[in-house]
Parts: structure tokens; C-alpha cells; sequence
């Protein structure tokens, strides 16, 4: 499958990303992946070993002279993001990426593509398999579970890695190094609400919010996006003056994507059903104008229930509580940064909602350029959700990875960039969860850059990868690895 890929330039990294297509490895499933990358290690004769968490590492000996350089340490994590369009049938532990190209980007049919991480990784594979590069020692580095909770790079082992430098192949960015970025914690919610059954003289609707575009929670935070969790709650809220009782609820899926689709089951009095409709078309059209062209397809549809579910709605004063508490929430920009224009300094997700027979579920991430900052805004949540009686964990916290503008790698990059593409490179800090902040703590003598392709709409059905930025990705890697072959 995805044969056309190999005719891409450059073929080498397309090849191997074919691979990666082929190879399903959402989170949590890429065992498949690392023993196709260990045959395929074996058939080259290069070195590779797993740490305990499953970590996989290759090692690609230095060209003939170039034996005292500086090792390089090329990393990137295995694990995509899995999402799919609503009604797009697709098993992200079975089925293969369908990919096609359109205008210069590659797409995939429907799913994400997964050229978050994957090009980084293909281009990793790419140069160990180049018998033409010069290069000093070489170590790369697959990370596992990047996308659900960093762990591989959380249990990344102690004193395994040998190399001083190292390039993180994870940013999105044509024409951009990037030196720092947020770290982050996930923030899980539940708890058991009271209920109480569907009285004769109610009616149950399914309100369906749909057709905005997602993204991802950290690099797009910051764009004119609808959060579906938060713009079907303020629906909810509206309907509070029904006496609309909430009864089920299920919105977005990974907490580091932002939510596209939200939907919802209320019982309320059944005199008041039609009103209720009508106000939520009064809203939704309120809505539309907000989101405006940022975000421009949003869908509420209304069904009425003939059936009464199994389930029972929650108790009015329950479902008030709740509601109040989840339309209070933080969620999206909290603050910029003072110190790097135009950067997100903290912001909040809420990326996954679900109630179901009473059991409330929340699972939301917050990022911050400063550690302290992400703890704050974790307590904001125990103290909200407390206040109705909720368990809120915080847990999978990593640490961000402090900018260091002076670095000697960053320098033979911008040098180098400018050589071969005629300009230098944007130096920038980025609001999302980079493993090298993690890397960092555990390997502090690290010198670390990241850099990568152009990609868009990561972490959504969107997800694309412009054909020409691979090019010149591609180009920059080896020629930066052939400079620090050079003592």
C-alpha cells in the first residue's frame, strides 16, 4: 500500500515513511514498528538495543576519520496520533494509512497522517541507511507513547545514551530551530453523580455538535479553533433555564488534541422541548458569528428521543453543579509570554468529557513555559472540581525544556542554514510538550536543537506535510551531520 510514496523525493525518506504508513502505531501499539525496525537494523548489520520501558536504539558507527567527533544522538518518538473523521471507518491498530497528494502536501484518507512524528523518524532511518554520508557516531533514539503521555521519554534509562549532542526531529516548521518549549501534566476528573429516573412528563433530545476543524492543543492553541467540549457545555448552559437535566455526554478523544465533536443526551419537560430547540438554533447561530472564518463549520443537529434510554439523567441540582463547573473551567490561551513575543506562555485543554450511568470523566492538559505555572493551574482544578465533591488526579507531568540561545549546536545550525538555503534559520520557542525537556533532566550535558518539516493540522484528520519542505529537511539534516562530522 502507498506505493506512490516511493516516487517522492528525496526516496530514500519516503520509502521508509511508506513504512511507518504501512506499520499501524497509534500509542501503546508499536511493538509491530520496533521489530520491523530491528529486522530491518539486522539486514544493515547495525547495532540496536531496547531499554527496560522499550525504547529502541540503533547505532550507526562513525565514517572512517571522523571517529573522534562529537556522537549525535537523532530522536523521535514512533506513536501517531489516532483520529478519524465521524462515520470514517478505520482501525488504528489494524489498517494502514491511506495517503495522497494534492497541491504540493501529503494527505491521508480521512485519518490523521501521522507525519507527526513519522518524517522525522523516516529521516532518522534515512541517514543510517546512507552509505554516502560522512558522519561521526551516530545513536538513534525511538521513544515510545509520545502522543498519550510521554513515557517512553519519562522512563527513558539513565546512563544509556553515549552521545553530547542531540537532534530532535519533532517540530513542525519550515525555516525554524527550535531551543525550549512548555512542559505539562495531565489533570483526570471523576466522579459519581447522583440521578434519578426520567420522569412521564420529560423528553430525551440528542444534541450533536459538529464540523470544526480540531488541532493540536499545544501548537494551535493559540488559533481561532472552537473547542467542542467548551462550546457544547455553553449549549447545555443555556438550556438550564428548561430545567434540562444532563444525562449522557462524550466529547474528543486524546487530551492533546482539541476537541472537534461533542455530543450530549438531556431530558427536560416535554412542553418545553420546542423552545429548547429554538434556543439552540438562536445560539448556534451566535456561535457561527463568533468563530467566524477561524473555525467556520460548526454543526448543532437535534434529535428527539422516541425511546427513553436505560440510563437516568442526573439530578437538577447535579447536573446544574456540573455544568457550572465544567463552563468554568480554564480552557484554551490562559497568558502570552513576556519574555518570547508572540509565544503562548500557559494554556488548558479540555480534551476529553464524558458522562455515562452517572460516572463523570475528564481528562485535561495543561502547558506552561514555567513548571510553576503548570502546578498552578492544576490546583485551579482540584480546587474547582472539589467544590462538587470530584477525585482529580494530576499525573504524566513533564518538565519544559529551558532555551539556551547561546549553544554551539544552535550556532553550526544557523551557520550551516544559511549556507545551504541562503537565509537563517527562526529561532524559536514552542508551546507543546517536545520530549527534550524530559531528555534534558535525564541527560543535563545534552546540547539539544529541534527542527523538522512543515506539517499542518497535526493531531486531526487535517494533518498534511508540505512535499517541498521534506526536500529541504532532508538537505539541512545530512548537511549539518556531515558539519559535525568535523571536529
Amino acid at each position: 500500500m502507498n506505493a506512490h510514496l516511493e516516487a517522492l523525493t528525496p526516496p530514500l525518506v519516503w520509502r521508509h515513511f511508506r513504512t511507518l504508513c504501512n506499520t499501524p502505531r497509534p500509542s501503546g501499539h508499536e511493538a509491530a514498528l520496533v521489530a520491523t525496525l530491528e529486522a530491518w537494523a539486522d539486514s544493515l548489520g547495525l547495532a540496536h538495543d531496547r531499554d527496560a520501558f522499550g525504547n529502541l536504539r540503533i547505532r550507526k558507527p562513525a565514517s572512517p576519520g571522523c571517529e573522534q567527533a562529537l556522537g549525535v544522538i537523532l530522536q523521535g518518538h514512533l506513536d501517531m496520533v489516532a483520529q478519524a473523521n465521524s462515520g470514517h471507518r478505520h482501525d488504528f491498530t489494524r489498517d494502514p494509512i491511506s495517503t495522497y497528494v494534492a497541491d504540493g502536501w501529503l494527505h491521508a484518507d480521512g485519518t490523521t497522517l501521522g507525519a507527526d512524528n513519522g518524517m522525522g523518524v523516516a529521516a532518522i532511518l534515512a541517514l543510517l541507511e546512507d552509505s554516502e554520508l560522512t558522519h561521526g557516531p551516530l545513536e538513534a533514539l525511538f521513544t515510545l507513547e509520545e502522543e498519550t503521555s510521554m513515557g517512553g521519554a519519562l522512563n527513558l534509562a539513565e546512563n544509556w545514551l553515549e552521545g553530547s549532542l542531540l537532534l530532535n526531529l519533532d517540530s513542525e516548521d519550515r525555516g525554524q530551530v527550535y531551543i525550549g518549549c512548555a512542559g505539562g501534566a495531565d489533570v483526570e476528573v471523576n466522579a459519581q453523580l447522583p440521578s434519578a429516573a426520567v420522569s412521564d412528563h420529560e423528553q430525551v433530545i440528542n444534541i450533536a455538535l459538529t464540523g470544526l476543524k480540531g488541532g493540536h492543543s499545544g501548537l494551535d492553541i493559540h488559533q481561532p479553533l472552537g473547542n467542542a467540549n467548551r462550546l457544547l457545555i455553553r449549549v447545555l448552559r443555556s438550556l438550564e433555564a428548561f430545567d434540562a437535566r444532563l444525562l449522557s455526554y462524550h466529547g474528543g478523544t486524546l487530551r492533546n488534541a482539541i476537541p472537534r465533536e461533542a455530543f450530549a443526551q438531556v431530558a427536560l419537560p416535554a412542553d418545553d422541548v420546542d423552545a429548547a430547540i429554538a434556543a439552540i438554533g438562536d445560539l448556534k447561530a451566535i456561535l457561527q458569528k463568533e468563530l467566524g472564518s477561524g473555525d467556520s463549520g460548526l454543526e448543532i443537529a437535534v434529535e428527539r428521543l422516541t425511546d427513553l434510554p436505560a440510563a437516568e439523567p442526573l439530578t437538577l441540582d447535579a447536573s446544574a453543579m456540573l455544568i457550572a463547573a465544567l463552563h468554568a473551567a480554564p480552557c484554551g490561551v490562559e497568558r502570552m509570554s513576556a519574555d518570547v513575543p508572540g509565544v503562548v506562555e500557559t494554556s488548558n485543554n479540555l480534551g476529553v468529557l464524558s458522562l455515562e450511568q452517572g460516572r463523570l470523566h475528564v481528562c485535561a492538559l495543561v502547558r506552561s513555559l514555567h513548571d510553576s505555572a503548570v502546578v498552578a493551574m492544576a490546583d485551579r482544578f482540584q480546587a474547582l472540581f472539589g467544590l462538587i465533591g470530584a477525585r482529580v488526579k494530576v499525573e504524566n507531568g513533564y518538565p519544559g525544556w529551558a532555551p539556551n540561545p547561546e549553544g554551539a549546536l544552535l550556532a553550526r545550525f544557523k551557520t550551516r542554514h544559511a549556507a545551504l538555503l541562503g537565509r537563517e534559520p527562526e529561532v524559536k520557542v514552542i508551546h507543546a510538550g517536545l520530549e527534550c525537556g524530559i531528555l534534558g533532566s535525564k541527560y543535563p550535558h545534552l546540547d539539544m536543537i529541534s527542527f523538522g518539516p512543515l506539517i499542518r493540522g497535526a493531531h486531526s484528520p487535517d494533518e498534511r506535510v508540505e512535499l517541498a519542505s521534506v526536500e529541504e529537511f532532508w538537505l539541512m539534516l545530512k548537511a549539518l551531520i556531515e558539519d559535525l562530522a568535523q571536529k
